[in-house]
């Protein structure tokens, strides 16, 4: 299967290795699955939208083309292409203030244009993917608040944005999201079984 990754962090897909000042968890669970996916013998399709220089706001000018069904960024038009291609997405940032960080939001806003990535049959009825190829959508996240505090007191928002939102909303249902929390207060040892279990969970895909 072809899997397009989305991956959002400053220090970029090269922070995987752990050096300090430049090192990110985030970085080395997209390391993780592009192993696991390798093994099984996948194709990995990374989108590294800090790398890309991938702007997330949508200008008045865009959101005019937006509205007409059209794109202007052709940055944008290369996303919409690898996403319409591929057989599963995956998403790999860390929560900031309970949330995406600003370059995945920027993403969901301009790529997913209407009549290119999604559709709206009739007005005020559920919307309908135009993603042939798509089989599901997996979320990896990393975040300092504790598991439970996020899911029972925050209400999960990620999963509201990213899972009901947005993919539910367009009829893609297959949603698998991994959590990963308090990894800066834990151990060498722990940190590198996490990432061990999550290449073998994408080995299994």
């Amino acid at each position: 299967m072809k899997f397009l990754i989305v991956f959002d962090h400053p220090y970029g897909a090269s922070s995987s290795e752990n050096t300090p000042h430049h090192r990110s968890y985030s970085a080395a669970l997209l390391a993780a699955v592009m192993r696991g996916l390798s093994t099984k013998g996948h194709t990995s399709d990374l989108i590294d939208l800090h790398a890309d220089g991938f702007n997330p706001v949508t200008s008045a000018e865009e959101l005019a083309a937006w509205r007409q069904q059209k794109t202007k960024d052709p940055l944008v038009v290369s996303y919409q292409e690898r996403l319409i291609a591929a057989d599963h997405i995956v998403f790999i940032f860390p929560i900031w203030w309970e949330s995406m960080p600003a370059l995945t939001k920027g993403f969901l806003d301009k790529v997913f244009v209407k009549g290119t990535i999604y559709d709206e049959p009739k007005p005020g009825r559920p919307f309908v993917h135009m993603l042939p190829n798509n089989k599901g959508v997996s979320l990896l996240t990393v975040m300092s608040t504790p598991d439970f505090i996020y899911r029972w007191v925050f209400g999960n928002p990620i999963t509201k944005m990213l899972f009901r939102g947005t993919f539910r909303k367009m009829g893609i249902h297959k949603l698998r999201w991994y959590n990963y929390t308090g990894m800066s207060r834990r151990s060498l040892e722990q940190r590198v079984q996490y990432l061990n279990k999550t290449e073998q969970r994408f080995a299994r895909l």
